[in-house]
Formats: C-alpha cells, sequence, structure tokens
C-alpha cells in the first residue's frame, strides 16, 4: 500500500489574509472586508431568492442542490437477504456544492 503524501498543515484564516494583502498589495482590514463582502454576495446568490449558482470566474462554481422529500418505505435488507427493512422518511433540503473550474484543475 502506497503511503499518502502529506504537505503541512492547511494555511490559518490570518495567514491567508496576510498572503492576500501581501500578493494586492493591500492592508489586512481591507482583504478582511472584501472576503466579506464575498461571503455576502455568495449567501445572496444562493439564497432562494437568488439564481442559485455562484462563479468565482477561473477558479470554481458554487451551487445549490435541492433535494425532494422522500417518503417512508421498505426495501429489501442488504445484510440480512430474504427480509424487509423500513427506511425512514426524509424532509426536503437543500445542499451545497463547489465544482472545481478549469483554471483551477490546471493550478492543481
Amino acid at each position: 500500500m502506497a503511503k499518502k503524501q502529506t504537505y503541512g498543515k492547511p494555511m490559518t484564516k490570518t495567514e491567508i489574509l496576510s498572503a492576500l494583502a501581501e500578493a494586492a498589495e493591500l492592508s489586512k482590514k481591507e482583504v478582511a472586508a472584501v472576503l466579506d463582502a464575498l461571503g455576502d454576495v455568495i449567501g445572496k446568490e444562493l439564497s432562494k431568492k437568488g439564481p442559485g449558482v455562484f462563479n468565482v470566474p477561473g477558479l470554481l462554481k458554487v451551487k445549490v442542490v435541492d433535494k425532494p422529500a422522500t417518503k417512508e418505505h421498505t426495501r429489501p435488507d442488504p445484510f440480512n437477504p430474504g427480509q424487509m427493512m423500513t427506511v425512514k422518511a426524509k424532509p426536503a433540503s437543500r445542499r451545497v456544492k463547489v465544482l472545481p473550474l478549469k483554471g483551477l484543475k490546471d493550478r492543481v
């Protein structure tokens, strides 16, 4: 079995703000304000009143997938052949999916 390669710890919020501030030649406060505004815009776009899709150009697409409610039903039990099991009903829900776009895939 191959050993999984590790790359170290993920960046903290402070490290991300510092790196972005240095790259864009802005203050950390300005970068934090931009990220907060980006979060607000994404929230509005993914809300029930919005289109349900948000693109960060060239990097990723965030979209909402609406899962319909399911009724309680019975089906064959995979662990006890010949017996039936009851699957509980589930309410409708909204899932958030993040998909990488070509620009991000090319960088990795």
